[in-house]
Formats: C-alpha cells, structure tokens, sequence
C-alpha cells in the first residue's frame, strides 16, 4: 500500500488550471462557450475532471484561468465549486484575463501562467501545479506531486505511452533510461521510442 503524501506538502502546493481555450475542434459546441464549460454527462462540464481531480488529490488551492466566452464557465465553478473551506486556506479562484503586462490578452498557456505570475507569487507555494482544464481523465496528482518531490525534479510532465505511430497527433517526449526528458517535439512525422522500447513513444497529455 502506497504511504499517504504528507498533508503539508498537499497544502503547500497551488494549481492553475488552464481554462481559456475555445477548443475549435468541437466547432458549434464551442460557438457560445469556452471548451471547459462544455457540458458532459448531464450536469457536469469538462471542467469538472480537473477539479475533481485536484480535490480529490487533496490540492484545494486552485485558480481557473478564464478568457474566451468565460461567462458560462465562470458561473458554474462559482456555483459549483463554492463548498471549499476558506478558514482552511480551500478555494478555487476564477482569474480572469486582465491583460497584466501589457495590451495583449493571453497568447498561449506559458504566457497565461506568466501574466499570473503575481498571483502565484502571493500563495506563495512550495510547488506549482499547471494543469489543462479541457482533459477528460482521473488522476491522483499527488502520486505525481510525491515523485516530483522524491526525485529533487526542477519540472515533472505528466504523460502518456501511445504506439510510435500514434504519437504523430501529439507532442513527444524524448527520455533517457531514468525517465528524465532531453527533448520535445509537436507532431514529429518520426516520433522519439521509448528507450529499449522502440513500437512505444510517451506523448503529453
């Protein structure tokens, strides 16, 4: 049985969830509302995984990066994700874009977590987890957030193992015998194998 992630190391860590992108392959789905606010299984909206995930993870300082048609979404994490315990340092914060630095909005997500960088400073965590909030998955981050921490890793990819000839859809990881990553690449056309694996390739998720 896995022993149990120190509480403080849980509290001592802050999670931005990525949640502005309009998803343009689901094309009208995503005509009136962010990607994130699509709904799924009936109540729910994608959004809903990450979320859970992190609560369930024990990662209860969260901020929800919004932009595009961010009503719909903004409205249901603030009705749907109100119970967390402020006195205990729980919250989920929407975080609109402000353009912070200057007069662009968000080009990108390196660039959304970085004009929120204030932000993250002012939690002032231990360790920082960015996460997609589009991804339909369960996941126990602090499994990941343990080994990160073990393994005295400057940044930890969470990723998965596809066939080669699959991985062209993805951004690929090139990694050496110890899991450590030595390259990335978007959609390679000859996909990196996974060392002494070579019909496998790990691809972010």
């Amino acid at each position: 049985m896995r022993p149990p992630l120190p509480r403080a190391l849980k509290q001592g860590a802050y999670v931005l969830v990525l949640a502005g992108g309009r998803g343009s392959r689901l094309r009208q789905l995503t005509d009136h509302r962010a990607k994130p606010a699509v709904p799924f299984g009936g109540t729910m909206r994608i959004i809903d995984f990450a979320l859970g995930n992190c609560v369930n993870s024990g990662l209860r300082r969260i901020g929800v990066l919004t932009q595009y048609k961010a009503q719909s979404l903004i409205r249901h994490v603030e009705r749907s994700w109100g119970f967390l315990e402020a006195s205990l340092g729980e919250y989920v914060d929407v975080l609109p874009a402000q353009q912070q630095i200057d007069e662009r909005w968000y080009s990108g997500t390196a660039n959304a977590v970085h004009q929120n960088m204030h932000i993250v400073r002012e939690a002032r965590p231990d360790h920082v987890v960015v996460l997609g909030g589009d991804h339909i998955y369960k996941m126990d981050y602090s499994i990941m957030l343990a080994e990160h921490v073990a393994r005295g890793a400057d940044v930890s990819v969470a990723c998965l193992e596809t066939a080669v000839e699959d991985a062209t859809e993805f951004g690929v990881m090139a990694v050496d015998g110890d899991g450590r990553v030595v390259a990335f690449e978007e959609k390679p056309a000859r996909p990196a194998a996974l060392p002494g694996r070579p019909g496998r390739a790990l691809v972010s998720m």
